[in-house]
């Protein structure tokens, strides 16, 4: 697959030129945190990284919050010595509460402390998108969208956008600077975006990336009862109730599902279960996780794949 392959569209009205496929760096945050993923092998995230960049991916999206730095020192290292560097999306107001469990801060200071913060792990002179990760404390939002507004006329970050915020929220801020990106999560696993967030974000021009398309893993067609079993104790899926029945058995049947519209497109149910999320006209951009450089090219297909109706019915056909 060559670098120029891949599909791609412009982020709201940022000017960005994003590949439709972007590099999620959340799992290469490893385990040993409220929300990890296990042990991880940090050359494997990088050679991961090198892998998605070789195949046409633009951009990665971080945030400080995953292993409290790691996954961005990570990119950082991933980016040392690129003579063409990928868009860097990361993200803030998680903090270490000194437990390794999350504390949410929109406080200014804050915020501005951690841009640096995050400047300097990633070693790069301004971040290409910084996004609020969730809207907490609510009552705080307006001070943290104003730090958002400064750190844009600083030149410290290009583009601002907030992530898991409503339509009310949005509403609230958009009066101090334009939000320009929202990212969501939305897959066939949680639809709940498509009722007010994603008409919203369409209709006012607000470029939008999901997240967990794949639903963690759940629609790659590779997870088993057995698997889940097997993770490790800080694993955050392991206990997390989309993993454990009820809602397992209707998740890996729908998962079986992909798999039969995957064959016959000659591709992966990761590739499809992404593919049916970029159908949709107000998403710009679908953020995938990978932790291998194997597991790269298998979902890369999702960026080109056109899923006929007879595909969409089968898929959507127990949802």
């Amino acid at each position: 697959m060559q670098k120029t392959q891949l599909r791609a569209a412009l982020l709201g009205s940022t000017g960005m030129e994003i590949s439709r496929v972007g590099f999620g760096a959340w799992a290469i945050g490893g385990g040993g945190w409220e929300y990890g993923w296990g042990p991880q092998e940090d050359d494997e995230s990088i050679a991961a990284i090198h892998r998605a960049l070789e195949l046409g991916v633009n951009w990665i999206d971080t945030a400080a919050a995953y292993g409290f730095g790691r996954s961005e020192r990570i990119v950082g290292r991933a980016l040392l010595g690129l003579t063409e560097r990928p868009y860097v999306f990361t993200k803030n107001s998680l903090l270490d509460d000194g437990t390794r469990h999350v504390r949410h801060s929109l406080k200014r200071d804050s915020i501005l402390r951690e841009a640096e913060i995050s400047l300097e792990r990633l070693g790069i002179d301004a971040i290409d998108l910084y996004q609020i990760h969730w809207p907490n404390p609510e009552e705080d939002i307006e001070e943290g969208w104003t730090a958002m507004a400064a750190l844009k006329e600083q030149g410290l970050v290009r583009h601002i956008g907030v992530s898991n915020f409503n339509v009310a929220q949005l509403r609230r801020i958009r009066s101090i600077a334009p939000v320009e990106t929202l990212q969501l999560q939305y897959s066939l696993i949680d639809r709940a975006a498509e009722a007010e967030i994603l008409p919203f974000a369409e209709r006012e021009g607000i470029g939008v990336i999901v997240y967990s398309p794949m639903g963690s893993g759940l629609l790659t067609g590779g997870m088993t009862r057995e698997r889940i079993a097997a993770m490790p104790d800080d694993d955050w899926r392991k206990s997390d109730e989309r993993f454990t029945e009820p809602q397992l058995s209707r998740h890996l049947a729908l998962a079986a599902r992909l798999r039969v519209v995957a064959a016959r497109h000659d591709t992966t149910p990761g590739a499809v279960a992404i593919a049916w999320t970029l159908r949709n006209q107000a998403v710009d951009g679908a953020i995938a996780g990978f932790r291998r450089p194997a597991q790269v090219e298998p979902i890369m297909a999702a960026a080109n794949l056109d899923l006929t109706s007879q595909d969409i019915e089968q898929i959507e056909a127990a949802n």
